[in-house]
């Protein structure tokens, strides 16, 4: 069956008119979300640690912020866009002896919702919007006049109009230029975590260190076998994400594509397709999501002994020296006089807005 999508048509953006929307969290999505939100014409406010780093980064940018419980206090929508494993702490502590009766929590992953983290009062509306992409990206894109696809989700509609108001949330942060998908709580975590796990993160990282060890051990250069292994990933990556595989063998040699189509199943084959199913499963019985509470729980001992393997490998070493001397990756100086990318309005308050292409109502 088709996923329903929404466009900007569709969008209700009078839904939040009179709603006081409060982002808690001013990460990679808590900026981007707020900004676009108020480039929009919303209503926004922040709720952040006093004491925390990104309290200075959000007066920068010309907010007021305030410590969370004054700003839940204040809200009909609180967005939760902390960290996953501060959200339930988060959540018990400041939204749920705050928030308005018949106010609207949302989320951008369901893993706390989905896994019983967090145990919402039945008389809440509960919601997410998750862009498919990073934050910056979110906030780039808008500022252009274009967007990010997002997963809209409703696990609870005590209102009545939860539905409206998400989509018109996922409209004030340029969702719906790109297009919303229908989802749920349960869909987008357990394909987000396996994603992440199997794919993106967990398995593209461990074949790349793979390939490269197995080429270093046979003898060969390690910056030969970075580049093989590692650098040219992204030419690749590139021409899939701009038009699938079928654009990947439009632009690849006919030498590329024979050993692709021949020895693509050998390296995953009948086991690794195995190991996937295993980790899937992980995931949907909520191993996983025990796992890593517990993890945290206990200050991320086994989680922190990795990461830092993780960044000791050897490939790392070779790959910051040769990244040093590709200009390329260098940023750009930014040209004196020249109009900042991201917006240095105000909440309200008097300060200048910003004027990026904004949301057609």
């Amino acid at each position: 069956m088709a996923a329903k999508l929404y466009w900007e048509k569709d969008a209700k953006p009078k839904a939040l008119d009179a709603k006081r929307v409060v982002v808690l969290g001013y990460g990679s999505q808590g900026r981007a979300h707020a900004l676009n939100l108020r480039d929009s014409g919303v209503n926004v406010g922040l709720g952040l640690r006093p004491d925390g780093k990104t309290w200075a980064q959000a007066t920068e940018d010309g907010w007021k912020p305030e410590d969370p419980v004054s700003a839940a206090k204040g809200a009909d929508i609180v967005c939760m866009l902390v960290p996953d494993m501060q959200q339930a702490s988060l959540y018990k502590e400041v939204v749920a002896p705050n928030l308005k009766k018949g106010g609207m929590v949302l989320f951008a992953h369901g893993l706390n919702i989905h896994f019983g983290q967090i145990r919402p009062s039945p008389e809440l509306d509960i919601t997410m919007v998750a862009p498919k992409g990073p934050g910056s990206l979110v906030r780039r894109t808008y500022v252009e006049g274009k967007g990010v696809p997002c997963l809209i989700a409703i696990q609870q509609d005590a209102s009545g109009k939860a539905f409206e108001r998400t989509l018109a949330y996922a409209h004030a942060i340029g969702g719906t230029r790109a297009g919303v998908i229908e989802t749920s709580f349960l869909e987008e975590t357990e394909t987000d975590l396996f994603g992440e796990q199997a794919v993106l993160c967990g398995g593209a990282t461990e074949l790349i260190a793979a390939g490269w060890e197995t080429l270093v051990a046979a003898g060969y250069q390690p910056e030969v076998a970075y580049f093989e292994c590692l650098h040219e990933l992204k030419l690749i990556v590139d021409l899939i994400y701009e038009g699938g595989f079928a654009k990947m063998h439009q632009f690849v040699s006919e030498t590329a594509k024979y050993g692709d189509l021949t020895r693509g199943p050998r390296v995953v084959d009948a086991h690794v397709r195995e190991t996937l199913k295993t980790i899937l499963e992980e995931i949907r019985s909520g191993q996983f999501a025990r796992e890593w509470v517990l993890e945290n729980q206990a200050n991320r001992p086994v989680y922190s002994k990795l990461l830092e393997r993780d960044l000791n490998h050897p490939i790392e070493k070779v790959g910051k020296e040769l990244r040093s001397r590709m200009s390329w990756l260098q940023p750009p100086a930014a040209p004196k006089g020249g109009p900042a990318l991201e917006s240095r309005a105000g909440n309200g308050s008097g300060a200048k807005a910003s004027k990026p292409k904004k949301v057609k109502a």
